[in-house]
């Protein structure tokens, strides 16, 4: 595929790679958005931009994944103060029809399916045990991929009967966290999550069906991490529904931007990895029916934070990385080092050149909906 610029060529100074503006195709700011904060997940990049996920790759749906790569490869390169996502949306919007609109879209949905996508493109198969119960056993097949390798997680529900108090264990893999905001007015991040890993009970028609009592029968219910990924990323829930209305939370979230700690809601077996730092932050100001995506995303190599919207860059102190328009925060529990660029430039300047698959449940479904089953590798 040939490129051509089609806008005035901007020379700058600027030699930084990774520091790369995104056009906006046309109420495409939830997409930049979440471009911006996947190229800001160093060993996502240095995958991409090493062609190690080209052995990977499915040949009957490695076409976004290829894309993926191409514009993580403009984006590093450190050549083009801004690039188009153009192939890449158009690739997209042929598998979900939904984003070839040019329309506003929700940035956490969006991420989902390019997880997904670049999972089922990359993801390499392998036989595992499954047990349903006592006396009956199942192989099953793990899936797994660069993208279950950086972002997966797993929680275990531990779900006990309050009639005959048996409890059994329910594990659930995850990819984002949807945390509930606690408060109209402001909390910390540690609030949201110590209300999702709060024991909650399941009545009427949430109950569950106990197979010691036979009949279905109230239930308790406690999540815990018991694997935590690499990078983890929490969604705030700051759309709910009120009525047949859907309104947005205005919920000053505290969040910091080092040293978040995990391990109250992880095993104990878990001992390591359990402390994160801020590495990316997934903006939405506005409302529903007018609101527009903004990224905050920390460089690997400069260490500094920069404000991403669309084409424009700005370095930001780290006091404003904190903002009440967070939607989704991407945390990493380890230091990365930075990508290795590919070749030298000789400056930024600006061009038109478009750049350039996990298909599994991301978010912890209720209790009520995981399956009875009880897999194990």
């Amino acid at each position: 595929m040939k490129y051509s610029c089609k806008e005035p060529v901007e020379e700058t100074n600027s030699q930084c790679p990774g520091l790369t503006g995104l056009r906006n195709l046309g109420n495409t700011c939830y997409m930049n958005t979440i471009l911006q904060c996947l190229c800001s997940v160093p060993p996502l990049v240095e995958y991409f931009l090493s062609g190690k996920y080209k052995a990977a790759l499915h040949d009957e749906n490695g076409e976004s994944a290829t894309a993926f790569g191409c514009l993580m490869s403009d984006m590093w390169l450190g050549e083009f103060d801004c690039v188009s996502p153009e192939v890449f949306h158009s690739v997209l919007g042929k598998r979900y029809p939904t984003f070839s609109k040019r329309t506003q879209q929700d940035a956490q949905e969006f991420l989902i399916y390019v997880l997904n996508e670049l999972h089922e493109a990359l993801k390499k198969s392998s036989k595992r045990r499954c047990v349903t119960d006592a006396n009956a056993s199942r192989e099953g097949v793990s899936e797994t991929s660069i993208i279950t390798q950086l972002f997966e997680g797993q929680l275990s529900y531990d779900v006990t009967c309050l009639e005959c108090k048996t409890t059994t264990d329910r594990p659930e893999s995850f990819t984002v966290l949807s945390l509930p905001i606690p408060s109209k007015s402001a909390c910390s991040l540690q609030d949201c999550l110590k209300c999702f890993f709060q024991q909650d009970t399941l009545t009427w028609n949430n109950q569950i069906h106990c197979s010691w009592c036979g009949t279905k029968q109230d239930a308790a219910v406690k999540a815990t991490i018991t694997k935590a990924p690499q990078i983890i990323i929490f969604h705030l829930k700051r759309f709910e529904w009120q009525g047949k209305h859907k309104r947005k939370l205005l919920t000053d979230i505290c969040y910091p931007l080092s040293s978040l700690d995990l391990s109250p809601y992880s095993s104990p077996l878990l001992c390591k990895d359990t402390e994160y730092s801020l590495c990316a932050v997934a903006n939405h100001s506005g409302f529903l029916d007018g609101g527009h995506y903004t990224a905050f995303c920390k460089h690997s190599v400069t260490k500094n934070w920069y404000s991403f919207d669309d084409a424009q860059i700005t370095e930001i102190p780290n006091s404003s990385v904190q903002t009440d328009t967070a939607y989704l925060l991407f945390y990493t529990c380890k230091a990365f080092s930075a990508p290795a660029k590919k070749s030298a430039s000789r400056g930024k300047r600006t061009a038109s050149r478009p750049a350039i698959r996990i298909h599994w449940q991301h978010q912890p479904r209720p209790v009520s909906s995981i399956n009875q089953s009880i897999c194990i590798t």
